[in-house]
């Protein structure tokens, strides 16, 4: 039969479940900026400041095995890549203006994921007030480990969130320690957009990001949810 496109559509990117043998089709990727006190300081800035959003493609993603190892390449440009390890949210009914009180009802399930960033290029996109796209928003910017339904996740609010590279301690903090919490970052997210199911929103890094390079392997969690491990290999 004669296809209706000039050439065969990219697969549909997804994510694995934990306990399941059914996958979660990504939409769009929405990521919180500076959306942890300690990290915000660390980049120059402080206090509450309202809250912002950058995204990232769907075909960013590296959906990980539970106990298995990721792989990314080093990416062209640059020579600072930078880890943020991040809690997860996973959409599973959208809305438009969701108030923050009925976010829950929107939540399919929490994991574990990285932001990837080229932080040379996102430093000079930023000094030259231009978008940072090329520093956030490149191939196999989000790795990403498998999604926990929410109601196995346990207190996900207030859960301890770390990441090791090569074994060493680079970040460590709580979910609880969110400047905007998931409930506030939905809806002010979705006062924006209207948010789809399988949309997948980073709520933002604590403080401790650094650089890595080929060879490295990062070691991520999040209180009861299924670790994240990710090498980076030599560039493509």
């Amino acid at each position: 039969m004669a296809s209706d496109h000039v050439f065969s559509p990219a697969p549909v990117v997804s994510v694995p479940v934990a306990g399941s043998a059914a996958r979660f089709p990504v939409h769009r990727i929405y990521c919180v900026g500076r959306n942890y006190e300690e990290h915000a300081k660390e980049m120059g800035f402080t206090g509450r400041e309202p809250p912002f959003f950058f995204m990232k493609p769907a075909d960013a993603v590296v959906a990980v095995e539970a106990g298995q190892t990721g792989r990314i390449a080093y990416p062209s440009l640059t020579k600072n890549l930078h880890h943020e390890i991040e809690l997860v949210v996973a959409i599973g009914t959208g809305g438009r203006n969701i108030q923050a009180a009925d976010a829950h009802k929107h939540i399919f399930g929490y994991a574990v994921g990285l932001d990837m960033t080229r932080r040379d290029l996102q430093n000079d996109m930023k000094k030259q007030g231009r978008p940072w796209d090329i520093g956030k928003s490149f191939e196999q910017s989000a790795p990403i480990g498998p999604i926990v339904p929410a109601a196995e996740a346990g207190d996900i609010e207030h859960a301890a969130i770390w990441l090791k590279v090569n074994g060493a301690d680079r970040q460590k903090s709580d979910v609880g320690k969110l400047i905007w919490n998931i409930g506030e970052t939905i809806e002010h997210l979705s006062a924006a957009w209207e948010l789809q199911p399988g949309d997948l929103i980073y709520t933002g890094t604590p403080e401790g990001v650094a650089a890595v390079v080929a060879g490295d392997t990062m070691e991520g969690g999040v209180a009861g949810l299924p670790t994240l491990t990710v090498q980076v290999a030599a560039a493509a």
